[in-house]
């Protein structure tokens, strides 16, 4: 399987990195607007070194797409319409529009159109997934220090729409009310954001995102009937802890750590691309999943009170 990756910055060199050892796949191309910087990634991960995606049309079964955001729509849309499977970094596209157009374009052309949310491929989310039934409320901190990437959005776009989706995927009930608070304190944008969402099934998930903390914090907590989920995404660990009846006495709480295999989660979430396009199946994140969480997102905005 030939695949390129379009946009090597931050994000794309590591796509270039696992591409380059999948097996079954050849890397056929890097390709950046700083061709410097492709020369360097193609240089040691392989794939040749290209400046303008143009390049390599034709020459590809897949690509994935790291580029900044705004450039989502027009590169993708012409590797679909051209009936090349594509995986889109999130957010997938700047709005659910243009996300609806790239969702028609894979259906007409019949390929596979996949949405990064790495999270979902995080070996510790995985484990707990089957554990969390009809949790009553949620919360999430995901907390980093201040990056030289991903300004062109803000906060939600860009960090907080990993939880967006996650929440969304397990709870599995429409959105009934949200409120939200956001505040710029180094960009002209939010950089920190705290969000309030009331489901339908009465769960209520409350999310913190900032960009601009000292240290970093990835955590997501479940709280269910006679149980208690809690999940690093970065140590890649969980806990579960449970109310337990004892014969004749007080009930008690038992639980603790659970045994996790720690992997890649963007390796896994490539390889799961690849797969879905062998075995012409949906990827674990499709695009109409990524479009979900990029329409909460804009509603998350929508409603923000901006605190100046």
């Amino acid at each position: 399987m030939k695949i390129a990756v379009i946009g090597v910055g931050h994000l794309g060199k590591h796509h270039a990195r696992i591409l380059g050892t999948l097996p079954g796949v050849e890397l056929v191309g890097v390709v950046d607007v700083n061709q410097p910087r492709a020369a360097a990634v193609a240089s040691e991960f392989g794939g040749r070194p290209f400046g303008d995606w143009r390049e390599v049309v034709g020459q590809v079964d897949a690509v994935t797409i790291a580029t900044p955001t705004a450039g989502h729509l027009e590169i993708a849309d012409a590797f679909l319409d051209r009936g090349v499977h594509v995986l889109v970094e999130k957010p997938m596209t700047q709005t659910t529009a243009d996300a609806d157009r790239l969702l028609r374009t894979a259906r007409e052309r019949g390929v596979c159109l996949a949405v990064g949310h790495t999270e979902r491929f995080n070996p510790a989310v995985e484990r707990i997934k089957p554990l969390v039934q009809a949790p009553r409320f949620i919360e999430v901190h995901r907390l980093g220090t201040f990056p030289e990437r991903s300004l062109d959005i803000d906060v939600v776009f860009d960090l907080m729409i990993h939880d967006l989706d996650l929440v969304l995927d397990i709870v599995g009930s429409e959105v009934a009310a949200i409120e939200a608070v956001g505040v710029p304190v180094l960009t002209p944008r939010v950089d920190i954001a705290n969000v309030r969402l009331r489901f339908a099934n009465g769960c209520i998930a409350n999310l913190t995102a900032s960009r601009i903390s000292r240290d970093r914090v990835r955590k997501i907590r479940f709280f269910q009937r006679d149980a208690y989920v809690s999940v690093d995404y970065a140590a890649q660990e969980a806990e579960v802890w449970r109310l337990v009846a004892k014969d004749g006495g007080m009930p008690g709480i038992e639980g603790g750590k659970l045994e996790i295999e720690r992997d890649e989660p963007l390796k896994r979430e490539l390889a799961d691309f690849v797969a879905a396009i062998r075995d012409r199946r949906p990827p674990l994140v499709t695009g109409e999943q990524g479009r979900a969480a990029l329409e909460l997102a804009e509603r998350v905005v929508e409603r923000m009170e901006m605190v100046k």
